[in-house]
């Protein structure tokens, strides 16, 4: 930022879509579609768009609402950030201790990378540049590919999302291999040559994963993403990975600079999958990217939520570059749609960001009042 920002007022506004038919992962099921939005305002009058990560529990969107506007936002009123990384350094110190002595980690974590977001959008407002031009970026177009294919009804949700646009495709797995491979193989049909990925969100011990994990080699999956559960140490991961061939992904459950660093280190993973609403907001994720890159993985972030933040995960990926693929998520949620902007515009398995300032998009939230729960 060219000149200080002292910030006027923070605030957060918690939403939840019902749904008629639940998001579904090997360790729970969604049966609405929540988010966490978080405004950020200047003394000039400038306006930031964020979001946090809120998915679960079920209770925990109201949660990391209370805690931006209870706790946080009373104490960064009047705060004065240099750039955008003051903010974030300043709250992740500050609330570090408290984070400890509560056990609440994640929902610290979470709610400070929704308020960074927030606050890189004001940043590249206040230089009228588009973000992901202000983070170093060279083009606006990236990859995109659907996720959240549930294992219910999985075929005909594949084949909706390839009338949309998309050429790239992750089906959830961990539901049984007879009818894990049955989805597997509809979607390759459907698919042919192009992007076909699965996840099995944590699902499987490394006897499960060793003795189902090599099935999958047949379906040339792009990567196979968290068959273990994400704090198994490296070594597990190691002893999967000589066993198959497909890349191995994860990235959305690993917080922290160094965490990241001993994943790079490991060498088990593939595919980088931070998630900017989940940790670090902007001002990390954008050096775990270019760490990727640098270590020759595939950088695709990670995101399932309302569409601030996939719009902001667009950004991320287009300032980073490379090969990588944009998450996005195919279940209904007019919380996503409407204020994604232009990720909702798919062409040929792809996506342009725009030239507008920031973010992009200025979200008129009165038309979610009905949703509102906090």
């Amino acid at each position: 930022m060219t000149n200080p920002v002292v910030i006027r007022s923070l605030r957060a506004f918690c939403y939840r879509y019902p749904l008629q038919t639940p998001v579904e992962t090997s360790f729970g099921r969604m049966l609405d579609r929540p988010a966490v939005f978080i405004r950020i305002e200047d003394n000039d009058g400038h306006i930031g768009w964020g979001e946090s990560w809120s998915n679960f529990p079920s209770v925990g969107a109201e949660h990391r609402a209370r805690i931006v506007n209870e706790i946080i936002a009373p104490a960064v009123t009047g705060f004065v950030a240099n750039t955008p990384h003051d903010l974030f350094d300043h709250l992740s110190a500050t609330y570090a201790v408290l984070a400890l002595q509560t056990g609440e980690h994640g929902p610290f974590a979470q709610s400070i990378a929704g308020i960074d977001v927030a606050m890189w959008d004001l940043a590249a407002q206040r230089q009228a540049q588009p973000l992901w031009r202000l983070l170093g970026g060279d083009a606006p177009r990236i990859k995109v590919y659907a996720s959240g294919i549930n294992p219910a009804g999985a075929e005909r949700t594949a084949e909706a999302a390839l009338r949309a646009g998309h050429r790239a495709l992750k089906l959830k797995i961990g539901f049984g291999a007879e009818r894990d491979i049955a989805n597997l193989t509809a979607l390759r049909a459907l698919a042919g040559d192009d992007l076909v990925a699965a996840d099995a969100n944590q699902g499987w011990s490394l006897h499960q994963a060793l003795a189902f994990a090599p099935e999958l080699d047949r379906f040339s999956l792009a990567w196979l993403e968290e068959p273990l559960r994400a704090d198994q140490p490296w070594p597990a991961w190691l002893e999967l990975k000589r066993h198959i061939r497909t890349p191995l992904a994860g990235g959305e459950n690993i917080a922290g600079q160094s965490a990241f660093a001993d994943a790079f280190a490991a060498g088990a993973l593939d595919v980088i999958q931070p998630d900017i609403a989940k940790w670090g907001g902007f001002s990390q994720c954008v050096a775990v990217g270019r760490a990727a890159r640098a270590a020759g993985k595939t950088f695709c972030p990670h995101y399932l939520g309302g569409g601030i933040g996939l719009l902001a995960s667009a950004h991320l990926l287009a300032a980073v570059g490379g090969d990588g693929w944009l998450e996005v998520d195919f279940n209904p949620n007019p919380l996503r749609d409407a204020l994604c902007g232009p990720v909702g515009d798919v062409h040929d398995g792809s996506i342009t960001l725009t030239d507008a300032p920031g973010l992009g998009i200025s979200p008129d939230l009165a038309a979610f009042e009905a949703y509102r729960t906090a």
